[in-house]
């Protein structure tokens, strides 16, 4: 498949992670419902952990997951690494969340596109060879996009009443939020540049996350006893945590695929397009704000989607390909694995008999968890959300099948 091709997948991949990278957001919002931010971090990570396993062996099979990560097991280390970092950024979110809200927050942690730009280029020779023209469309495409998200951050936080205080923490953890997802792509591109598949990386980095995350609830809320009271009465809540987590496993997913086909400084402002979609579940489902007006939501919005354009169009000519692979060769030189193409994945698919019992089991925790799901005390707009959900579920259709087509998911 040619570059160009691939570029279109990797570009469509991180608009679809944009939407489902957004939708994970929207469940968080029950922080306001008086939960703790630790115990929502933890409930999230339950629910990815359990996707995390469930939709890589049901697309590929446990036997090639398995195979790809024993191949580079020194990316094990990076993935768990990478794990970690987004559990404490993940945790910092929702105290984001909490203190200036959704539409405010996001903005604000969406400064990892800038950071991941700059990692891509130090350390993996993105755009070395891309010439003028496409480095100035992905430049200016990444700093397009920040642009319309403070303005929409401004926007929306003249109109939320929040105390001087609670501003402070918040910007501030939002902020932390996008240094550390920002330099977590560091290991995705390692791996990817490996030759590793999404599928397999993400397996080993739930482990990371997940213990991560753990650990810092244990800390926070007072050890295992205190959690586990808490976990109890919690319960009515934590299936649409779970949820949150699922939603989030599918965004990364492709947003994995758009780091792998055209890098961090391409892929990861695309999938910040999930400022979007946050605003629209902020604005439009839960009514985070009333007094500001359309006309510089509708400019930061156009001029988010306009840094997005020229990003699309950015395709990583034929030098700058040569400094991805001389990148690449590196890592296999200080590693000692065997080179393998990272393009297209083998359209063989080894099921065994057992993997079945793993998709019963997550879908008897859903089921479990859903059967003592309450109404949560958050007012929500019905007709928006049904819209955003429908359009959210046609970009996931759309771009799967698109990746199956051309990839195998590889």
């Amino acid at each position: 498949m040619s570059d160009r091709h691939l570029h279109t997948v990797g570009v469509i991949c991180g608009l679809a992670a944009g939407a489902w990278l957004g939708a994970a957001e929207a469940p968080i919002k029950l922080v306001s419902a008086g939960l703790s931010p630790f115990l929502i971090s933890l409930g999230m990570v339950a629910g990815v952990f359990v996707a995390r396993w469930t939709l890589p062996m049901a697309l590929k099979g446990t036997g090639f997951v398995f195979a790809d990560i024993l191949r580079t097991p020194h990316l094990i280390v990076w993935a768990l690494l990478a794990g970690a970092l987004w559990a404490v950024a993940n945790t910092l979110t929702v105290f984001a969340i909490r203190d200036v809200g959704l539409s405010v927050a996001f903005p604000l942690w969406n400064t990892n596109s800038l950071i991941g730009l700059f990692w891509g280029w130090l350390l993996f020779g993105e755009l070395r060879g891309a010439g003028r023209a496409q480095s100035a469309r992905v430049i200016g495409g990444a700093a397009t996009i920040a642009i319309g998200a403070c303005l929409l951050a401004w926007t929306t936080a003249s109109a939320t009443a929040v105390g001087q205080r609670a501003a402070a923490s918040g910007i501030a953890a939002a902020l932390g939020a996008g240094v550390l997802w920002g330099t977590m792509y560091i290991p995705y591109r390692k791996a990817y540049l490996s030759g590793m598949n999404p599928l397999a990386f993400i397996t080993m980095f739930t482990f990371g996350e997940l213990g991560t995350v753990l650990l810092i609830a244990l800390f926070f809320e007072g050890g295992a006893r205190r959690l586990a009271g808490q976990l109890a009465a919690a319960q009515p809540a934590l299936f649409w945590l779970f949820l949150a987590g699922f939603c989030w496993v599918i965004g990364d997913l492709f947003q994995n695929y758009a780091v792998k086909y055209i890098g961090i400084g391409r892929g990861i402002p695309l999938s910040n397009t999930n400022q979007l979609w946050g605003l629209a579940w902020g604005v439009l489902v839960f009514g985070e704000r009333s007094g500001a007006g359309i006309l510089p939501i509708a400019g930061g919005s156009l001029i988010m989607a306009a840094g997005a354009w020229m990003i699309s169009l950015a395709v990583a000519p034929e030098s700058e390909h040569e400094a991805w692979s001389n990148a690449a060769e590196r890592e296999r030189l200080r590693y000692g694995f065997e080179a393998r193409d990272s393009g297209l994945g083998s359209n063989r698919i080894e099921r065994k008999g057992w993997e079945l019992g793993i998709v019963v089991v997550a879908l008897a925790i859903f089921i479990w968890l859903a059967s003592m799901a309450g109404r949560q005390p958050i007012a929500i707009d019905r007709v928006w959300t049904s819209l955003i959900l429908i359009a959210t579920a046609g970009l996931l259709a759309g771009a799967g099948r698109m990746l199956w087509k051309r990839t195998r998911f590889g």
